[in-house]
């Protein structure tokens, strides 16, 4: 009775919350710059990977560093767009370091240790890192190689490990291992199909014509099958990452899905031309567990539900990469949002956890803003 009492008592909190969120998306916003600061959003991700590369927490064996999805990922990815802008014609220090790392970590790859141990932590942490360390380093390698037209002995070398660790069956077969701490919307769950999601772009990422290597096409229709057959029960951030490797790897899912993945995408933009993450990050399971999830964080605290940049900066990236026109209402209005909401003082883009409140001027609470930051820029450089 007391459990029934307490359900009926988080719905209506839900319902109250979600009544107040109607009223405030019903406000228009005013108009807003189309001007953002290249050089501060770079000197921001500049400065947060060199404290992410040095934190003790990050660091592994060998002299190297974990490769977050917060951070280092959408830094390596996004970092080398803002060369033309900024008059650079070489890799900042930063993303050096990273690919050093990574390439070094490929190289050892049967002499380093997992980024965790079964020993240190509950569960499968072991093979969950080895299945997403593996992915990570093909997608960074590879974006790398394809700036410079060549694809790389240590990228195949990446690859390999890569399609080595790829499960072979059960209902994961297709995927990786991916690392599991209740952290959506990376870390969670459901972040295994993100994880795949992320293995297809670095395949159609990979330059040399790689996706039609002979030596791959089994783990690539393996790869395609779990991708399709996991569709409907997935998170529309997963979604969108599934946008995002349709537009590298052509065939990967059909045109209807495509379609209907930015039918959904433009369904969740809000008024202000944001959009906000809580709603993205849930599985549509219709579960009390993802409902509740969608408006408290794990300790209780309330969801922040309004426009961030994470999600608005990685659906507007994602649209204009499946070839959504730059003039496109939604794109023009999600950039608009994105160029007033920078912040003036250190360039960033703001964005909390999705799991418990943190002090956003921690490092840990940077790691949401890192990864909006990110995605921002991705999103307004383009063409």
């Amino acid at each position: 009775m007391q459990s029934s009492m307490r359900q009926i008592h988080v719905l209506a909190l839900i319902l109250a919350a979600g009544s107040v969120v109607a009223c405030s998306h019903s406000k228009q916003t005013q108009a807003v710059p189309s001007q953002w600061d290249p050089k501060a959003a770079a000197a921001y991700l500049d400065q947060r990977e060199a404290t992410w590369m040095q934190w003790p927490g990050a660091a592994r064996d060998h002299n190297t560093s974990c490769v977050s999805c917060h951070t280092a990922l959408p830094y390596i990815l996004s970092r080398p767009v803002l060369r033309n802008s900024l008059g650079e014609n070489a890799p900042s220090p930063g993303e050096r370091q990273l690919l050093d790392n990574v390439t070094k970590r490929v190289q050892l790859w049967s002499q380093t240790d997992p980024y965790y141990t079964d020993k240190e932590y509950r569960g499968n942490k072991a093979a969950e890192s080895r299945g997403t360390e593996s992915v990570l380093n093909a997608l960074i390698l590879a974006s790398d190689d394809a700036r410079n037209g060549r694809l790389s002995d240590v990228t195949l070398a990446a690859f390999s490990n890569m399609w080595a660790l790829q499960q072979t069956e059960g209902s994961g077969k297709g995927a990786w291992s991916w690392l599991q701490f209740g952290m959506e919307p990376w870390e969670a769950n459901d972040s295994q199909y993100y994880g795949a999601a992320l293995a297809a772009i670095a395949v159609g990422t990979a330059p040399g014509n790689y996706r039609s290597a002979p030596g791959i096409q089994q783990q690539l229709t393996s790869l395609r099958d779990y991708l399709n057959r996991e569709f409907d029960e997935q998170s529309t951030i997963n979604h969108a990452v599934l946008l995002w490797a349709a537009a590298k790897l052509p065939g990967l899912v059909a045109p209807e899905r495509q379609q209907f993945i930015i039918q959904e995408i433009s369904d969740a933009q809000q008024s202000d031309g944001g959009w906000e993450l809580p709603p993205l990050a849930w599985p549509k399971d219709r579960s009390l567990h993802s409902l509740i999830h969608k408006w408290f964080r794990s300790d209780g605290t309330a969801q922040d539900r309004k426009s961030d940049g994470v999600a608005t900066g990685l659906m507007t990236f994602v649209l204009r990469q499946a070839g959504v026109p730059a003039e496109d209402s939604r794109l023009t209005r999600g950039r608009a949002w994105l160029a007033f909401n920078q912040n003036k003082a250190d360039g960033s883009w703001l964005s909390v956890s999705l799991s418990q409140r943190r002090n956003p001027s921690s490092h840990v609470g940077h790691f949401m803003s890192d990864a909006a930051t990110a995605y921002a820029v991705l999103a307004l450089s383009g063409n």
